[in-house]
């Protein structure tokens, strides 16, 4: 991979090319971008505001984060993460998370969090197979409707990653430590209860949800969803919508009875995620 320097925002220059890149990436006139004064200001105050370069000095990716109080503790949230799409898949992302990680455990953070959409399968294997978050909260329509491109339809509802920085489970994925790497095979398949799966009667070229189980009582719940919604938004958007109530209901129920997602399993049409409960005594 080539070696990109990953750096602070300095100057006001650098934070007007963060939010063009942003616009980049939302699309133009993307009202939720963050100006650059927030970006500025914010790195002031504990926050993390940086870019990663290339050899040509060209900004090609950046996070953006706030370290604040939560629940009484103090915890930085991680806004804003993009990698501009002809490096994506590189490693670039996970470089960023690891950065942004040494940044603000030196501060003394413990936890991070962020947000992500949970029918985004680039997103969630970077988020839970490669960097080692958890997710414990679903929320429903977080943003509202936004103006982006890359939300049409479908709302905007989110995960809310834990990461929880000085556990071995995150630092060993970090550096692809075999011992924390996921292997589906660790996990007795019988055992694994299906709350959604892909239908095996879709008459669509796209996956369809199938019917949602609620009554499951296994250690391992398995939830699947379309492995590129981006595709299937632009070709049948109600199957994307489809997908969206579906997902919903599986997720937020199985979380609210005390799973969290813990995995999260790649395929070519349809991957999933597997939920397992929460262990006694882990914060």
């Amino acid at each position: 991979m080539t070696d990109y320097v990953i750096r602070p925002f300095e100057t006001m220059e650098q934070c007007h090319e963060c939010v063009a890149l942003q616009e980049d990436t939302w699309g133009h006139g993307f009202s939720e971008r963050v100006a650059p004064a927030v970006l500025k200001v914010g790195r002031m105050l504990g926050g993390v505001s940086s870019g990663a370069y290339d050899a040509d000095g060209r900004l090609v990716g950046f996070v953006f984060g706030l370290t604040g109080l939560r629940g009484g503790d103090v915890v930085h949230w991680s806004d804003m993460l993009a990698v501009r799409p002809e490096i994506r898949d590189a490693g670039l992302g996970r470089r960023l998370k690891a950065y942004q990680r040494d940044e603000v455990m030196a501060l003394g953070v413990e936890h991070m969090y962020w947000t992500f959409d949970p029918l985004q399968s680039r997103n969630a294997h970077l988020n839970i197979t490669r960097l080692g978050a958890v997710v414990r909260e679903y929320q429903v329509d977080m943003y509202g409707q936004t103006d982006s491109p890359l939300h049409r339809g479908i709302g905007t509802d989110r995960f809310v990653a834990l990461w929880q920085l000085p556990s071995d489970r995150v630092a060993g994925r970090l550096v692809d430590d075999p011992v924390c790497v996921f292997e589906s095979s660790s996990v007795d398949e019988p055992s694994v209860g299906i709350a959604l799966a892909a239908s095996s009667d879709s008459t669509s070229y796209h996956p369809s949800p199938g019917s949602v189980e609620l009554d499951l009582e296994n250690d391992w719940v398995s939830v699947e969803i379309p492995s590129d919604v981006g595709t299937l938004m632009d070709e049948d958007l109600d199957l994307a919508q489809a997908w969206r109530i579906a997902t919903r209901a599986s997720l937020t129920h199985y979380m609210s009875l005390g799973y969290e997602v813990r995995e999260f399993v790649r395929g070519d049409s349809v991957s999933r995620y597997l939920l397992t409960r929460i262990k006694e005594g882990e914060s």
